[in-house]
């Protein structure tokens, strides 16, 4: 077992600053190609991020009086959001369902989400030209009840902080709480209902913006239907990610950071989420087919922007799907991880296709919307930050790795408690449809 999720015992503040003291200290190596590389992107960014606050938005973003934003809302939050997916997904399949052959994966999952959201909030303070109205939509100042983002901010909020509850027990076994471990975990299923319905609300509230864009955004791409689609395409690129992650955390962590079981189980998950990936895909690929018949834009698939949708729903949408099917029937995990790759790929470019590509595709090239420099050195400073907090917290907490012995009996408790109140239950019901049964022989 990790150190940290047994040995640790906090009992007083300085017990904690020292645990913390060092905690804070590198494990492993520090001067490796990818932290030299992404701490340099990392640095880079903090000052341009400084340099954006102190002078204003216009002097770090290609600004355009055409577009309502840039990359940091139509790629860190559209496409982050879709990705950070995995995390509802997995947790109503392990809490909800009762699936426990993936619970090796659900903290990975809700802590990639919850890291997700807290940084692609963070996107969305750097795009407010008054970035302290931000706080508007929670405190009552101008609360705008009735535009779409009211919803999606407050979704944010709440999503969050039932992802927090989500993960927090894996924290509290990581700094000995034991008290607080069993307490926080009695609201973990509160905490994911709560935030599967969110989610799924804010997933295709994102998609709803562009409803109100109808002209704006081509015909290949507008639809009713967009908020649908994005709850759809939602499913299958957050499993994608998981995917992802876990293939190359299975790879790059060390042994004493990932449970050994985990690792021999990570196959046989990998194609059952292939299998799910697949289906959802036929299924959005389905609905394309229908908005594109009713909408009976066919002539527009021998243009620029008709290649260029083809090339999304065939090659990254359609090619994928497929390579999913084939890797579950063959049960080749191979397949699968490079349809996830390319799965991702294709949601890329599906939520920038919306909020930039096919936004307003009739404008020359001249009065377009190009990033600047700065601002895609900030959006890769946002993920890699992401990535190294994703990392520390890994190689500390108890998030790949079985629960402390202590917090294992802790859940066998709930469970036995649990087993023993639905049987209580049972035997009730029984008892009471006995006496039903008996009273209505008497009569």
């Amino acid at each position: 077992m990790n150190r940290t999720t047994t040995a640790v015992q906090i009992s007083s503040l300085k017990d904690f600053l020292v645990f913390m003291r060092s905690e804070l200290k590198p494990k492993g190596k520090i001067l490796t190609p990818f932290n030299v590389i992404t701490g340099s992107v990392i640095l880079l960014g903090a000052v341009l991020i400084l340099y954006r606050f102190f002078m204003g938005l216009g002097s770090v973003v290609h600004s355009s009086s055409e577009y309502p934003w840039g990359i940091w809302i139509g790629f860190i939050v559209m496409v982050g959001v879709a990705f950070a997916g995995g995390a509802y997904v997995t947790a109503f399949i392990v809490y909800v369902l009762r699936g426990e052959k993936y619970h090796s994966i659900v903290r990975m999952a809700v802590l990639n989400g919850f890291l997700a959201y807290v940084f692609y909030a963070g996107a969305i303070l750097l795009d407010l030209g008054r970035w302290w109205n931000i706080a508007n939509p929670l405190i009552g100042n101008r609360f705008g009840v009735n535009s779409v983002l009211f919803l999606v901010a407050w979704h944010f909020l709440l999503y969050m902080l039932a992802q927090l509850v989500e993960i927090s027990p894996a924290f509290a076994e990581w700094l000995g709480l034991k008290k607080a471990r069993k307490f926080l975990a009695s609201l973990t299923l509160g905490a994911v209902i709560a935030g599967v319905t969110l989610s799924t609300l804010h997933q295709s509230g994102l998609g709803a913006l562009f409803l109100m864009a109808k002209w704006k955004i081509h015909p290949l791409w507008y639809t009713e239907f967009i908020p649908l689609l994005f709850f759809v395409s939602s499913i299958y690129a957050g499993l994608s990610v998981v995917i992802f992650i876990g293939t190359v955390s299975f790879r790059v962590f060390e042994k004493d950071r990932i449970d050994e079981e985990y690792r021999r189980s990570w196959d046989d998950i990998i194609i059952d989420l292939g299998n799910a990936c697949a289906i959802t895909m036929f299924v959005y690929f389905f609905l394309q087919i229908l908005v594109l018949v009713h909408g009976k834009h066919w002539s527009l698939l021998n243009t620029g922007m008709g290649y260029w949708y083809l090339t999304e729903l065939i090659g990254l949408l359609l090619i994928p799907g497929f390579l999913f099917s084939w890797g579950v029937k063959s049960g080749n995990p191979a397949p699968i991880r490079i349809a996830a790759v390319l799965t991702m790929i294709g949601v890329i470019i599906n939520r920038v296709d919306y909020s930039i590509i096919a936004y307003k595709w009739y404008l020359p090239l001249s009065e377009r919307y190009i990033p600047s420099w700065m601002e895609v050195v900030i959006t890769l400073a946002i993920v890699f930050t992401m990535v190294w907090v994703f990392i520390w917290i890994v190689n500390r907490v108890p998030i790949l790795k079985k629960p402390p012995q202590w917090a294992i009996e802790q859940e066998q408790e709930e469970e036995s408690v649990e087993r023993a109140v639905a049987l209580g239950l049972q035997l009730g019901l029984t008892m009471a449809d006995g006496g039903s049964s008996i009273d209505k022989e008497k009569k």
